[in-house]
C-alpha cells in the first residue's frame, strides 16, 4: 500500500489523498485549493495522476475544500464510484450546484465588466459537470465494511465536524490508514462528539488549529456583545458563514439570544444563502447525527427569513440596520457575502463578524489582518466597520481537543503525517504529539508518496 500526498499539505484547502494498493487506486477527498493565488492555480492546473486511472473517490465530508475538485475530475474522465455517509450525500446536492453556479455567474460577471485577465473568462467547471459527479455519489452507513476490490476495505465512522463527517478508514489483510477529515469538538453545541478509534497502523491527522486553544467562554456572551454594540449605532452584522455548520450554529445562537432577551427580540435576521438554507432544511432529516431535538430544528428555521431570490439580495445592500445578515461564504471568498461587503464594509456603524478560520490569501483573512480595503470584482473597497472574530465557533477541534481524542488509542499508529494546516499549524501540531504522545509524526510534502509497510 502507498500513500500520495495531493493536497493540503501546508495548507487547510484542497484536500486528497491517493491510496494505491494491488491494483486499485483510491483517492480520499477531492477538494478545491481555495486561498493564496498560487494555491488557486492548482485547481487549475493538470492533476498529477490520471483521473481515469483512479477506481474510486472517498469522501470524508461535505465541505468544498474536500469534495469540491470532484466535478472537475468527472469533466477530465473519472467514472467510478463516490463513497460517502448519506449525509455527505443529500450536502454535496447542495454544495457542489451552488459551487459551478458561482463559478459560472463570476465567470460571467468578469466578462461583463472586463475586470479578467482571461477573454473569455471561463468556470472552472459547469453545473452540468457537478450533476455527472452527483450521478457518481454512491453513500454508505457508518461502521459498514465495503469491499473496494482488490482485498481492500473501506469503513466510516462519525467525527462530529459537520452532518454526514467522517473518520475513513481503509485497509487490507496487512495494513490499515485511518484519515480524520476534520475532527469536530467534544462540547459543539450542534454536532455529537466525534467516536473513538483505538487502532490503525497509519494516520492522516488535521491540524487547522494545531497551535490553538478555542477560548473557553461562552460564545453566546461575545456574540450577544457585538450585535447589542451594532445595535446602539444602528448599524448590520454583516456574518460570513459556512453554508453548513456555522450558519446553522449561529442561527441557533440567535434564537437562544433572543428567548433570553439578551438580544433585541424584534431585530430582523436574514439567511442569505440559498445552500444554507437548504442545508438548515437537511438537519431534520438526520436528527441521529446531532444533539437537537425536532423542536429545537424547528426553532433553528424559523430564526432567520430565508433569502432566496436574486432580487431580494440585491434589496439587502439597500436596506439600513440594524439587522443581522448571514451569508456565503465563510471566508468571503466568493458568494453573495462579497456584494453585501461592498455595501456594508465602508460604514463605520456596521460589523463584519467572522465565526471560522479564514485561510491565507482569503478577504476573511485581510480583514481580521487590519486592511483598509479589500479588492472585490477589480476594484477595492474600503473597510471602515468593525470587524470582530468569535473562534470558539469554530467546527474544528483545537490541538487540545485532538490530543483527548488521539489518547484514545489502544496503541501509536506506526507514523502519523500532519495534514490540512498552515506551515507554523501543522509543525505546531507535530511538536504536541512527539512530546506528548512520543509517536513517530512527519509532516508530508506535496506529491510525497510513502509506502506503508
Amino acid at each position: 500500500m502507498k500513500l500520495t500526498f495531493l493536497g493540503a499539505t501546508g495548507t487547510v484547502t484542497g484536500s486528497k489523498y491517493l491510496i494505491t494498493s494491488g491494483s486499485q487506486r483510491i483517492l480520499v477527498d477531492c477538494g478545491l485549493f481555495q486561498g493564496l493565488k498560487q494555491l488557486r492555480l492548482k485547481n487549475w492546473a493538470k492533476l498529477p495522476i490520471d483521473p481515469k486511472s483512479i477506481d474510486a473517490v472517498v469522501l470524508t465530508h461535505a465541505h468544498i475544500d474536500h469534495s469540491g475538485y470532484l466535478p472537475l475530475l468527472v469533466k477530465n474522465g473519472f467514472s467510478g464510484k463516490v463513497y460517502c455517509s448519506e449525509a455527505t450525500r443529500d450536502l454535496c446536492e447542495i454544495l457542489l450546484p451552488d459551487s459551478a453556479h458561482l463559478q459560472e455567474e463570476e465567470a460571467a460577471y468578469a466578462n461583463k465588466r472586463g475586470f479578467s485577465k482571461h477573454n473569455p473568462a471561463l468556470p472552472l467547471y459547469t453545473k452540468e459537470d457537478a450533476m455527472k459527479a452527483l450521478a457518481l455519489f454512491a453513500p454508505v452507513a457508518y461502521e459498514h465494511e465495503l469491499d473496494l476490490g482488490d482485498g481492500l476495505m473501506l469503513k466510516l465512522s462519525p467525527n462530529g465536524h459537520i452532518l454526514g463527517s467522517a473518520f475513513v478508514r481503509i485497509h487490507n489483510q496487512k495494513t490499515s490508514i485511518l484519515f480524520s477529515g476534520d475532527i469536530g469538538r467534544p462540547h459543539d453545541i450542534l454536532m455529537k462528539p466525534p467516536v473513538g478509534i483505538k487502532h490503525a497502523d497509519y494516520l492522516v491527522l488535521e491540524s487547522t488549529y494545531g497551535n490553538r486553544l478555542h477560548e473557553r467562554d461562552d460564545p453566546q456572551i461575545k456574540l450577544a456583545g457585538i450585535i447589542n454594540q451594532t445595535v446602539k449605532r444602528r448599524g448590520v452584522v454583516l456574518i460570513p458563514v459556512f453554508a453548513v455548520g456555522r450558519a446553522q450554529e449561529l442561527l441557533y445562537y440567535i434564537h437562544l439570544l433572543k428567548s433570553a432577551g439578551k438580544i433585541p427580540h424584534n431585530i430582523p435576521v436574514y439567511l442569505n444563502s440559498p445552500m444554507a438554507v437548504d442545508a438548515t432544511e437537511i438537519f431534520s432529516h438526520h436528527r441521529g447525527e446531532h444533539r437537537l431535538t425536532p423542536e429545537q430544528v424547528s426553532a433553528l428555521c424559523r430564526t432567520a427569513h430565508m433569502v432566496n431570490s436574486v432580487e431580494e439580495s440585491k434589496r439587502l445592500n439597500e436596506m439600513h440596520g440594524p439587522m443581522i445578515i448571514l451569508s456565503a461564504s465563510g471566508m468571503a471568498s466568493g458568494g453573495r457575502v462579497v456584494h453585501h461587503l461592498k455595501a456594508f464594509a465602508p460604514n463605520v456603524n456596521n460589523t463584519i463578524l467572522f465565526a471560522g478560520f479564514q485561510a491565507a490569501g482569503t478577504r476573511g483573512a485581510a480583514m481580521l489582518d487590519g486592511v483598509e480595503s479589500i479588492k472585490i470584482h477589480g476594484e477595492y473597497v474600503p473597510v471602515r466597520a468593525e470587524v470582530e472574530f468569535i473562534s470558539n465557533l469554530s467546527a474544528h477541534a483545537d490541538y487540545s481537543e485532538i490530543l483527548a481524542w488521539l489518547v484514545g488509542f489502544d496503541a501509536p499508529p506506526k507514523k502519523t503525517f500532519i495534514v490540512h494546516g498552515e506551515p507554523v499549524a501543522a509543525d505546531a501540531m507535530r511538536l504536541h504529539i512527539e512530546e506528548r504522545l512520543h509517536w513517530q509524526v512527519v509532516v508530508p510534502d506535496y506529491l510525497e508518496t510513502v509506502a506503508l509497510s
